[in-house]
């Protein structure tokens, strides 16, 4: 045969055997092996396996082949680069030599060996010690050098579990190797694998079946029969294989043979195996109606996430304690789909919840882990406040199977189920409850309701089976948390205690956290390098030194002289405290004047945290809205403003007083020598940490709404920040107690998801954004003067996750966060310490702790609700009167309150609209909100405001806001009480009587 006619042969056998060629060649061992190739193919083709997978290089490389050049003797080259390069098989393909060729028997036989391969792929890689079975495969001449040395160098970079991946990828490539596969996994004592795979299971053992060497013949008849073998067990499982720790879930139909399209073996890299294993089979649903399945993610763990994880795949209650990053919630979707599979495998109803404490993270759970990994076999819904879905929680749980919900739904339905309601559910009706941010399961949080519901449920199972009586369903309990905290603690033992009444809470056998692969786990999460950068807050500052002038004279005016320094949280706390007894004590010099201390109070803590112009702002936006209320409409106006009959001396006083200091403010906000040194500090270290790496992404953390906006505006103002790249937006809450415009949930992906995909590339966020949020790894992290505990400083830590990454606390010298921030690294010391002595003690006295607490929680609670009891129905709505807290005036009694859907408090005394202005709510037109509240509601003689007009069922209807009141008891001596919310009022009011309030005529 000539050269010519053998160059073409070659080409046909490629073009023939094109997807099993891309199947078993190992691109890197052949490219060594191929000098002729040049380089600029070379290069193609190492790149298109690195950026796309090996079966792309193979691709790249086969075509490369067949571009040419080809000098003398190149198919031989190629031919020996495949066999010395370890892809022997390949080598049989190509060949031009037709007796290289397997035969259609041999074919028929490796495909049903593959098919076996993936059969029993999650035992293998579970149970087999991938190294030692590496090694004796190498020993036997089924691997070369090259082979070994992958499997060894993934094995200690990510694990047995990857490695033993990694194995089977490769040796799927190799000739005739199932016999010797066999061999070498029987001389490694993985006796149980190798009967496995050649269906050597019961009373097969004793035939003799296992006494098979190197004979091929006697082992070609076994991988078809250790299918039939496997196929039978499952045949009562919906014809789908669902195995306990399988890392890849299949269905194979029975006696279903895979064409060439179908047989997908592995590409050479970890994964790939189990990525194309996934794509060739049909599921079955509830139904039996058969559906083609298409491409899903590989769920797989890594072995420090399985290691944490066994105690709960074998049915204990658990806490699971991982750094942020780890991949908790990926090991909570792996538990979940066990979980289910057994339950399904046992004839058994299994439902799970999710439960989450953000509703953000309702959507983020959903979307982006257990969808991806479980629709292929379970229903998985979301539910939150936010959502859209009009049907009852109850009906959504009936028609899923996996369920993330806000726990405040479930509590809820929980509370329909104590009053016998039939919109409700039953914590029976659940076989797994996963909680998110566990720690949060302590004191009055609704994680902890829900949990003592459970407990109580618990100690009830305990008496019905002394009583031989059926016992209620239970739930497996699951908690995820970074960080459990210490809970305040100053000692090792309270620290110990506060990590015991966690576990007690949850009902945990255990808290789980990485030992055996530590080394694992410190790979994957990157340890951000931390920097202090420290303000010198001596200089002098003009502006503050104004502010406390006028505050000095505030004070001296009526008379309120406190013990602490002007600016910090505690006279804060000191003002409002007056604030509320001279509204009891009917001082009214002495309350207004303690209102508007807290108003340039909190002018000085935004001084202090951002620009002058911001506090400034802050002051100038106040009186603007005082002025507003407090003058009468003059006809040049453009707005209509109330006109209000008592303006007496005070208030006078407090607005020509700052009208007289406000144009010297505005002058020193305009001077930069002033600007406050923080701020100095915060701008060199964003420039420094964003010229560091060409793709950065930072987040900053800080204390308030206003500070968070305040940041964004000041970055957009300063062009420097644009030069080098800085793309800011800030994200905040979505909650409505702030004076600042909220973030509503659609804003706040919207952000996130910007931020995701590069559009912005610095957060300035509030601590919405500590916990949970699958925010995009960042290079750096600056807490900006923001210290609370050390739960907040590990989530926020956590957030930078990329390689050489910074943690930075940017504070004054004289704030104390440094020191705050020591104390947090202290107690997170402390917090693992704690963790490891409750780990380490012994069963019997660990659940005898547990069991006290539990006890403990539960007579607290107990005992809590007698006391709200005997407050909510022991006072009689007769009994209280309200009065205007600014200018007592007597407005109504309690017999004239009602209230809808429990919630909204509404004045229905007869003649009540001649008391009060309406008159357009300033905040919520700031807000742009679409309420039907939008009109505010002030006293007509004093201008206070009392709360908001509301539009209920074609109805306008006055909601009063219970802080706006001073509320006076018939009964009492202490007869007067100022109240921040309606719960805290012990008064049982009634229902709002619709019919008795809608107008109606003769015609209707």
């Amino acid at each position: 045969m000539g050269a010519r006619t053998r160059d073409e042969l070659f080409l046909y056998m490629i073009s023939c055997f094109r997807p099993r060629l891309k199947q078993f060649i190992q691109v890197q061992p052949v490219l060594d092996r191929l000098p002729s190739l040049s380089a600029e193919d070379r290069d193609r083709v190492r790149a298109a396996a690195v950026q796309r997978g090996e079966a792309e290089g193979a691709e790249e490389l086969l075509r490369a082949v067949e571009r040419g050049p080809r000098g003398c003797g190149w198919v031989r080259e190629f031919l020996l680069a495949l066999e010395q390069g370890g892809c022997g098989l390949a080598a049989c393909y190509a060949s031009p030599s037709l007796s290289q060729l397997p035969s259609p028997e041999e074919e028929a036989e490796h495909d049903l060996c593959v098919q076996l391969l993936q059969l029993l792929h999650g035992t293998l890689v579970d149970r087999m010690r991938a190294v030692q079975v590496a090694q004796k495969c190498l020993e036997m001449g089924i691997f070369q050098d090259e082979d070994m040395e992958r499997i060894q160098t993934v094995t200690d970079n990510r694990g047995n579990r990857d490695g033993a991946r990694e194995l089977l990828s490769r040796i799927v490539q190799k000739k005739h190797w199932f016999s010797s596969f066999l061999v070498a996994l029987r001389e490694t004592q993985h006796e149980d694998l190798a009967c496995d795979l050649s269906g050597n299971t019961g009373e097969n053992k004793q035939n003799g079946m296992e006494q098979t060497t190197n004979g091929e013949t006697e082992v070609r008849s076994q991988p078809e029969y250790a299918i039939q073998e496997n196929l039978k067990q499952e045949e009562n499982v919906d014809d789908s294989f669902s195995s306990e720790n399988s890392v890849l879930e299949t269905s194979i139909e029975k006696n279903s043979v895979l064409s060439e399209s179908d047989v997908s073996i592995g590409d050479g890299s970890v994964s790939n195996l189990n990525d194309n294993l996934g794509q060739s089979y049909t599921t079955s649903d509830s139904d039996g109606e058969e559906r083609r399945a298409s491409p899903e993610p590989d769920l797989t763990l890594r072995d420090y996430q399985m290691e944490v994880a066994k105690p709960a795949l074998n049915g204990e209650n658990i806490i699971i304690c991982l750094p942020t990053g780890s991949g908790k919630t990926r090991v909570a979707v792996y538990i979940t789909k066990d979980h289910l599979d057994k339950k399904k495998r046992a004839s058994e109803p299994g439902k799970v919840i999710v439960l989450v404490n953000k509703v953000p993270l309702v959507e983020q759970h959903l979307q982006r882990e257990f969808t991806p990994f479980l629709k292929r076999w379970y229903k998985v819904t979301g539910l939150s406040g936010d959502s859209q879905l009009k049907i009852s929680f109850p009906e959504v749980v009936r028609r899923n199977d996996v369920i993330i919900s806000t726990a405040q739904i479930l509590e809820n339905s929980l509370l329909n189920a104590s009053k016998e309601e039939e919109d409700s559910v039953h914590l029976s009706d659940f076989s797994l409850i996963i909680i998110d941010e566990c720690h949060h399961t302590q004191k009055e949080g609704v994680y902890n309701n829900i949990m003592r519901r459970y407990l109580k449920e618990k100690m009830k199972n305990r008496k019905l089976a002394k009583e031989n009586k059926p016992l209620i369903p239970q739930p497996q309990i699951l908690g995820l948390t970074a960080s459990p905290g210490v809970g305040g603690a100053t000692s090792y033992s309270k620290a110990e205690e506060h990590i015991l009444k966690i576990c007690a809470n949850l009902d945990a056998c255990r808290i789980m956290t990485v030992e055996e692969h530590a080394s694992q786990l410190k790979n994957q999460v990157k340890e951000p390098s931390k920097k202090t950068v420290i303000a010198d807050d001596k200089k002098r500052d003009p502006f503050k030194e104004k502010i406390t002038e006028i505050m000095t004279e505030i004070q001296n005016y009526c008379q309120l002289h406190p013990n602490c320094e002007f600016g910090t949280q505690t006279y804060e706390q000191w003002v409002i405290r007056e604030e509320r007894r001279a509204a009891k004590e009917e001082k009214r010099r002495e309350r207004v004047c303690a209102e508007h201390l807290k108003k340039y109070n909190d002018a000085l803590q935004i001084n202090d945290t951002i620009r002058m112009v911001d506090a400034y702002n802050h002051l100038n936006n106040f009186y603007k809205e005082e002025k507003s209320r407090k003058t009468v409409r003059s006809d040049d106006d453009e707005e209509e403003e109330p006109a209000v009959s008592k303006q007496d001396e005070t208030d006078e006083f407090l607005l020509d007083l700052f009208h007289a200091k406000k144009k010297q403010l505005k002058e020193l906000t305009g001077k930069p020598e002033n600007e406050n040194e923080k701020l100095i500090k915060l701008r060199n270290t964003l420039m420094e940490e964003f010229t560091k790496t060409e793709e950065p992404r930072g987040i900053i953390f800080t204390k308030t709404r206003l500070s968070a906006s305040a940041l964004y505006h000041w970055i957009k103002d300063n062009p420097k920040f644009e030069e080098v790249g800085i793309r800011a937006h800030y994200l905040i809450g979505s909650g409505h107690k702030s004076e600042m415009k909220p973030m509503t949930q659609n804003e706040q992906r919207e952000v996130i998801d910007k931020f995701r995909h590069g559009n912005i590339n610095l957060l300035i966020a509030t601590t919405v954004a500590e916990e949970g949020l699958d925010i995009k790894e960042c290079n750096i992290v600056i807490r900006y003067g923001l210290v609370t505990n050390e739960i907040a400083m590990v989530q926020a830590r956590g957030r930078a996750r990329s390689d050489e990454s910074t943690y930075a606390l940017v504070a004054s010298s004289g704030s104390g966060a440094v020191e705050r921030e020591d104390v947090n690294i202290f107690r997170e010391k402390m917090m693992y310490k704690a963790i490891q002595r409750v780990q380490k003690m012994p069963q019997e006295e660990y659940l005898n702790k547990i069991q006290s607490f539990q006890l403990q929680s539960i007579v607290e609670k107990q005992m809590k609700a007698k006391r709200d009891q005997c407050k909510t129905y022991k006072k009689n709505p007769s009994l209280i009167k309200f009065l205007c807290k600014n200018c007592s005036k007597p407005i109504c009694s309690g017999e004239d309150i009602q209230v809808i859907e429990d919630m909204h408090h509404i004045s229905v005394k007869k003649d009540f609209q001649s008391l009060y202005h309406t008159r357009e709510n300033k905040t919520l037109q700031d807000k742009n909100a679409d309420y039907q509240t939008n009109g505010e509601i002030i006293c007509k003689d004093c201008g206070q405001a009392w709360g908001n007009m509301m539009v209920h069922r074609g109805l306008d209807l006055p909601c009063l806001k219970i802080r706006n009141f001073v509320v006076v008891f018939a009964d009492k001596k202490t007869t007067k009480h100022v109240f921040k919310k309606w719960g805290e009022l012990p008064i049982k009011f009634p229902s709002f009587d619709y019919a008795a309030h809608c107008p109606s005529s003769d015609e209707d």
